[in-house]
């Protein structure tokens, strides 16, 4: 008889990443969808998983998403700016289908639990994952579990101290100048009018990029203390700028508390675009047993 497989979904804000691996993390099959309305998007998603013997499912979702099983929303995305998906019952849709176990994350928590299990935080007690792209997120794991508590975190939306240079007053609809608003890829965009990957690699706008995503990992190193800190996401595909983060994590710092070697405290993504996957895979594996 086959060995039944385990399925991922990445639902991200602008694709679902849809993919089926098997005990070992092996990826042996993966698609991607566009992400338009629920009625569309989730019949793509269950007709490429018809196709398979599965065991067990692992979902990271954009959010915000009702993480606790005890509430009647769990497994919904619930109050997203994306409004076609608000109050949308994610794992109710699936379980129409699929009568198997199904785990329920953020994407970026399976991102970062892909690193833990596979990536750079492998072997590691804890880490705390970011990505860094058309939002910004954050996940921390500690001993194999997600730090949560009344809901998951949203670190992408702390608060932090404007560049000394910079006029941007931020793309949050929320919040305006949290992290979010000033360091994702939109606000790159929007603060030097044109497309990060359009910048020229000493252009201003890298040198602010990088003063935001190292205040995070500075409120982050002094509140958490992880064993580790990745940064992922689209953003960080700029080789320019993680030595920039460390440089200016340094300056923050002061030497108020002795971190791990900063190359080996800050990098990004060991399985790079395989992380979420892999993470959803493993979450998969952990639900069926």
């Amino acid at each position: 008889m086959a060995e039944k497989l385990l399925g991922s979904i990445e639902a991200g804000g602008t694709k679902f990443v849809c993919g089926v691996g098997t005990d070992d993390l092996t990826i042996v099959n993966r698609v991607s969808f566009p992400t338009t309305t629920p009625a569309e998007t989730m019949k793509l998603v269950i007709d490429y998983f018809k196709q398979f013997d599965l065991k067990a499912i692992g979902v990271g979702s954009f959010g915000p998403i009702d993480i606790h099983q005890d509430s009647a929303t769990y497994g919904f995305i619930t109050t997203t700016p994306k409004l076609a998906w608000e109050n949308f019952d994610f794992i109710g849709a699936l379980k129409k289908y699929f009568d198997i176990p199904i785990a329920w994350t953020t994407d970026v928590n399976a991102a970062a639990y892909g690193e833990y299990v596979a990536g750079s935080a492998q072997g590691l007690a804890s880490c705390v994952y970011y990505t860094i792209g058309t939002g910004i997120g954050g996940g921390a794991i500690q001993e194999g579990q997600f730090i949560e508590g009344f809901s998951h975190p949203e670190m992408g939306h702390m608060i932090v101290k404007k560049h000394p240079k910079d006029t941007f007053v931020g793309n949050c609809p929320f919040h305006q100048d949290c992290l979010e608003g000033m360091a994702a890829g939109p606000a790159i965009e929007k603060r030097a009018g044109q497309k990060g990957q359009e910048l020229p690699a000493d252009h201003v706008a890298w040198a602010m990029e990088a003063y935001y995503i190292a205040q995070a990992v500075y409120n982050t190193t002094l509140l958490l203390s992880p064993d580790v800190m990745i940064l992922g996401g689209g953003v960080m595909q700029q080789p320019q700028l993680l030595p920039k983060i460390r440089f200016e994590f340094e300056k923050m710092l002061k030497n108020y508390v002795k971190t791990p070697l900063l190359e080996e405290y800050i990098v990004t993504p060991k399985l790079g675009n395989d992380a979420g996957t892999i993470g959803c895979l493993a979450l998969a594996r952990k639900t069926a047993i």
